[in-house]
C-alpha cells in the first residue's frame, strides 16, 4: 500500500480542505504533513461552514484517523480553540486525533518575533500571517525550538525560559513592546496543559505500520507549492516544505511509498500578500472575481489578489510535485463572464518570450501572454454530472488536459459537498 499527497498547486487557497472532505470516506488516515495556523481548510456541507486550522480536515469523519505529524508547527492555544469548536459537532477528538511528539510548538514570543521581523521591513513586507511561522521554523532548523514532546518533560519550564530568554533578547533589537506577553503565556500555558490530555504519539511508527496493514492514508498539504521554502516565489513563501517532497520528510514515510500525487489548482489564480504575480488583475474584472469568488483569507479576512489562470506556474508545480491527477476548483466564480483569458508564456523586458517559471520571473516584471476562450456566461449551481456541463466549460478543460498533459479528473462547481463532479 502506497500513501497519497493532496497538495495545493499555486498560491494556497486552492480548496484543499473541501476536497480531502470529498475524498475522506475512501481513506482511514488523514494526515498534515507540514505549516501550521497559517493555514485556512474550508469544507461547507449541510450549510455549515468550517474552516481548520491546524486540525486535518477528515476531523468530520468518525471512522477516520486524523495525525498531525512532526512536520506541522503547532500553536497550543489554537489548537485548544479549533477542539473546542468541535464540541458541538459530538466529535470524539480523543479517539480520531494523534499528535505527532515531533511536532514543533509555536510559543507566545514567537508571534512578537514574527510582528517584529515583518514591521522592521517597511515596505518590503512578506505578506506574513503574523501567526509565529517563521520564527518556529527557523527555531526548529537552528536546533533550539521546543517540540510537543518537550511538555512531558519535567524540564519544560527550564525549556521554554531559555528559548524566552533568546527571543528577548532578540525582540530587544527591534525595540519590540513586551506588554502583551503575560497574558499570552496565561493563555499558552492553559492550553498546555489541556495538550497534556491529548493522544501524543510517535506518528511516523503509526503511519508506516497502517501502510503496512494496507489501510489507506491521505497526506495533506497547507499552503501551495508556489510558496514552497525552495521553489516558491522566494523570498515570498512561507517556511516549509509545500510539495510532494514535504509528506515524506513532515511524516517520516520513504519516497517509495508515495501512491498518487493529487493537484488543486483554481481555474484562475488569486494570491494574499506580497510577491509576484504575473497574471494579477488591477481592472474591474479582477474586482468582480473577487467578488464572485468570495476571495477574502480563511485566516486572515485579507482581500486576495486575483488574476487570470498561469499555465507556465501550474506547469512548474506539476513537474516538482509529480502530479498523477488534477482537481479543478471554483469553476463556477468564471461564470460571469463572456470571455476567459489563460497565461500561456511570459514576455521578459527584452522581448524574449519563455514557458518556464526560471529564477528571473521572480525577480523582474513581466508580461503575461494570453489565449482568450469563450466563457459559459451561466450558472452551474445545479449541475451534478460532467454531461450536464455546458460546452464552453467542457473546452476550458479539454485545453487544459491538453497543455498540461495529466488528466483533470475532479471538478468543482461551488463550496458545497455535492457540488463536485468526478469525471
Amino acid at each position: 500500500m502506497k500513501m497519497d499527497v493532496l497538495l495545493g498547486l499555486q498560491w494556497g487557497d486552492e480548496g484543499k480542505g473541501k476536497i480531502v472532505d470529498v475524498l475522506a470516506p475512501d481513506y482511514q488516515i488523514v494526515a498534515r504533513f507540514q505549516g501550521g495556523p497559517n493555514a485556512g481548510h474550508t469544507l461547507e456541507f449541510d450549510g455549515i461552514k468550517h474552516v481548520l486550522h491546524q486540525i486535518p480536515s477528515g476531523i468530520f469523519r468518525s471512522q477516520i484517523l486524523n495525525i498531525i505529524g512532526n512536520g506541522v508547527v503547532l500553536d497550543p492555544i489554537v489548537l485548544k480553540k479549533e477542539i473546542d469548536g468541535l464540541g458541538k459537532f459530538s466529535i470524539d477528538y480523543r479517539k480520531n486525533l494523534v499528535i505527532s511528539k515531533k511536532a514543533t510548538i509555536i510559543i507566545p514570543t514567537h508571534k512578537l518575533l514574527d510582528a517584529a521581523m515583518e514591521q522592521s521591513k517597511g515596505d518590503k513586507k512578506i505578506g506574513s500571517t503574523l501567526k509565529g511561522i517563521g520564527p518556529t521554523y527557523q527555531d526548529k532548523i537552528g536546533r533550539s525550538a521546543l517540540r510537543v514532546g518537550d511538555i512531558l518533560s519535567e524540564d519544560f519550564q527550564e525549556k521554554y525560559q531559555t528559548l524566552v530568554a533568546k527571543h528577548k533578547t532578540t525582540l530587544s533589537f527591534y525595540n519590540y513592546p513586551l506588554d502583551q506577553l503575560e497574558e499570552m503565556e496565561r493563555q499558552f500555558f492553559e492550553a498546555v496543559e489541556f495538550f497534556k490530555t491529548l493522544n501524543l504519539i510517535d506518528s511516523e511508527y503509526v503511519v508506516n505500520q497502517a501502510l503496512a496493514e494496507e489501510k489507506r492514508i491521505l497526506a495533506e498539504g497547507a499552503q501551495g507549492s508556489l510558496l514552497d521554502i525552495d521553489f516558491g516565489s522566494y523570498p515570498f513563501v512561507t517556511s516549509s516544505s509545500t510539495m510532494t517532497a514535504g509528506a515524506c520528510t513532515g511524516l517520516g514515510v520513504a519516497p517509495s511509498r508515495i501512491g498518487e500525487v493529487f493537484g488543486i489548482f483554481k481555474a484562475y489564480c488569486t494570491r494574499v500578500g506580497s510577491g509576484p504575480f504575473p497574471t494579477e488583475l488591477f481592472d474591474q474584472t479582477g474586482e468582480d472575481m473577487r467578488k464572485e469568488g468570495n476571495e477574502f483569507g480563511s485566516t486572515t479576512g485579507r482581500p486576495r489578489r486575483c488574476g487570470w489562470l498561469d499555465l507556465p506556474a501550474l506547469k512548474y508545480s506539476i513537474m516538482i510535485n509529480g502530479v498523477t491527477q488534477l482537481f479543478m476548483m471554483k469553476a463556477d466564480v468564471l461564470n460571469i463572464f463572456e470571455e476567459l483569458e489563460v497565461c500561456t508564456q511570459y514576455e521578459l523586458p527584452n522581448g524574449a518570450k519563455i514557458d518556464q517559471l526560471s529564477f528571473e520571473v521572480s525577480n523582474m516584471d513581466v508580461k503575461p501572454i494570453y489565449k482568450k476562450l469563450k466563457g459559459w456566461n451561466c450558472s452551474l449551481k445545479d449541475v451534478r454530472s460532467y454531461e450536464e456541463f455546458p460546452k464552453e466549460l467542457k473546452e476550458y478543460v479539454s485545453f487544459l488536459e491538453e497543455e498540461l498533459q495529466v488528466p483533470i479528473k475532479l471538478v468543482s462547481v461551488g463550496p458545497d459537498r455535492v457540488q463536485t463532479i468526478l469525471r
